[in-house]
């Protein structure tokens, strides 16, 4: 194993954070050297950045090769007629980067690979018994992000690994699915960063249902709904148990006049009710699957919040919005006193759960200036669906318990996917069978983030202005500094130390720079090796040395002779934190 000199390395350290700097792990990885920013949203990894992800890189290797995965890697290019036959082209929209070759052929930049993978399928697996099979590769992803933030966290070009699982059933599909959250799990471990496993929303991979692996961190920008009996979900996919209003006699109704009174707030103080005695309406406008443009009013008890994820994935809509106030006139409804009733026919209603059993309430009459007291669900007003569209936040209650739940940021490191046949009959994908029928198999995708880990260790592993890195995937797994002038004798003798160590694998970098040692120090906080060796002359002359474990800042000194047994022992008890192999002399 080579010992590596700063000195001869690129580690370009400063002071001050970068202007944009928004996360703590994107300030400390620019000041540390780690990486360096091309434009909004896109960098180059410098040499001990670039260490540290080629090692979380190998962890997930590991991982996936000992799930018996098969390693592939797939162009960066792709047809975009694949993605147009799947309807994934407008789904993910302005996000997707698009090009034209030489022959006028578009082609985009690979967001992702479902439909590329699915191919390759289809042309390389015919039957049953070459299943069940799961193709992975780690490579570099496009997105188009309107808004790149955190540094690693959201960025417009980054290195995923994505795998996928062919299965000949649903049973088959759910051992594979168990199989990767177990890798998952494993991996994150080892690269020593929490999460948290939460239900959340497909968005626009699809499929039957998926798990989100978490990162909890002010610095997030998912929201994370979490309850103590372990319930744990992402905002966009929470549920929760809401409180029926007392059942009532239902009364006549009533039309009131409420000029220039116009949202629930107000509504609520003008009636002396409380919110939960209100029906609240939104309009929207979606395209649906041909791209035709639909009117949506989605009705919810005034005390609550649509969810517009939940909304856009029961109806089946892309680019859900607000209507605009054109739109609100040409469809004849009144703002600010509009309600579910007496409608545009061409107007799809869906009501919110909450609505079903909830008397007398109080709601728009669609005329000017008037509201409707008593207005009850069924006997006043039918929609066309009902079903869950509550925003569930902080607060709300738990589904499972009633306990008040909790909202947290979080940054999402992995997301695994139970996608059923949606692909494989978009391209008509069949196996042969055991008997001379054929079969369309089930898939799964799962998807790590490795810069994201890398961003996340960060954050976790910080604190002031230094950072520390597990030791599974520290740049180094020494950091040597020499304080005060060398003694040739004792300096012989160190480098025979080091060299042995360095033989049985162990990764040493020294500081060998012409600097001072408040410089030394503080750029070995920001470098963030988790043991650190320091030789002074007045410890020398007493043969001895100090370590410092920076993973708890404790400093020991020990003799000289005994050096190459204690740093094996401290750095093998810093791996069985993450159940590796330990370094054996």
């Amino acid at each position: 194993m080579t010992i590596n000199f700063m000195s001869k390395m690129l580690i370009p350290t400063r002071k001050e954070s970068p202007s944009d700097s928004d996360t703590i792990s994107h300030s400390l990885l620019i000041k540390g050297g780690y990486i360096s920013q091309l434009l909004s949203g896109v960098y180059t990894y410098l040499p001990i950045g670039l260490r540290i992800k080629n090692k979380i890189i190998n962890i997930i290797r590991e991982e996936m090769n000992n799930m018996g995965c098969n390693e592939i890697l797939m162009p960066a290019l792709q047809p975009l007629e694949y993605w147009e036959k799947s309807k994934r082209s407008k789904a993910f929209g302005d996000i997707i980067f698009s090009i034209l070759d030489r022959k006028k052929r578009k082609l985009i930049l690979g967001p992702t690979h479902e439909e590329v993978v699915t191919k390759l399928f289809a042309d390389t697996v015919n039957s049953y018994k070459q299943m069940p099979i799961i193709f992975y590769q780690i490579q570099t992803k496009f997105r188009d992000e309107a808004r790149p933030r955190g540094g690693l966290i959201r960025v417009r070009e980054f290195t995923m690994k994505d795998a996928y699982s062919f299965d000949i059933d649903d049973q088959a599909l759910e051992i594979s699915y168990e199989k990767m959250s177990t890798a998952y799990q494993k991996i994150f471990s080892r690269c020593g960063v929490p999460v948290v496993k939460i239900e959340a929303d497909s968005g626009a991979i699809g499929g039957k249902g998926s798990q989100e692996f978490i990162y909890l961190t002010t610095s997030g920008e998912d929201n994370v709904i979490l309850c103590d009996c372990g319930y744990a979900a992402n905002e966009e996919k929470a549920t929760m148990s809401i409180e029926k209003n007392k059942e009532e006699v239902q009364l006549d109704k009533e039309k009131i006049n409420t000029k220039n009174i116009t949202d629930i707030d107000q509504l609520s103080i003008f009636f002396k009710l409380p919110k939960n005695k209100f029906l609240k309406s939104v309009f929207y406008i979606a395209h649906d699957k041909e791209d035709k443009l639909i009117p949506i009013v989605a009705s919810i008890r005034g005390d609550l919040e649509i969810n517009e994820t939940k909304l856009s994935n029961f109806l089946k809509v892309s680019n859900l919005r607000k209507m605009n106030e054109k739109e609100i006139k040409n469809y004849n409804i009144i703002a600010g006193y509009a309600g579910p009733y007496q409608l545009n026919k061409d107007i799809i209603s869906i009501a919110d759960e909450s609505l079903v059993n909830a008397d007398n309430l109080i709601g728009g009459s669609n005329e000017l200036n008037y509201h409707l007291k008593n207005v009850n669900f069924i006997r006043d007003w039918e929609a066309n669906f009902t079903t869950d569209l509550a925003l569930v936040t902080s607060g709300s209650s738990c589904i499972n318990c009633n306990k008040k739940l909790n909202s947290k940021k979080g940054i999402e490191l992995g997301h695994i996917f139970k996608l059923g046949k949606l692909y494989s009959e978009i391209f008509n994908i069949k196996i042969t069978n055991p008997d001379p029928s054929k079969s369309i198999p089930v898939m799964g995708c799962y998807g790590i983030g490795i810069d994201r880990i890398l961003a996340s260790v960060a954050e976790n592993g910080s604190s002031n202005n230094s950072l520390t890195w597990p030791i599974t995937i520290s740049p180094f797994h020494v950091h040597v500094i020499n304080i005060g002038k060398k003694e040739e004798s004792k300096t012989m003798e160190i480098e025979n130390s080091l060299k042995k160590i360095s033989d049985l694998g162990i990764e040493i970098l020294i500081d060998d720079r012409d600097e001072t040692v408040g410089k030394k120090f503080a750029d070995a906080d920001l470098i963030g090796i988790p043991l650190r060796i320091l030789f002074s002359k007045r410890n020398l002359d007493k043969n001895k040395f100090e370590i410092v474990d920076t993973t708890n800042q404790e400093s020991s000194f020990f003799d000289i002779k005994d050096f190459e047994k204690i740093v094996i022992r401290l750095i093998n008890n810093l791996k069985n934190k993450y159940e590796v192999e330990v370094i054996k002399n």
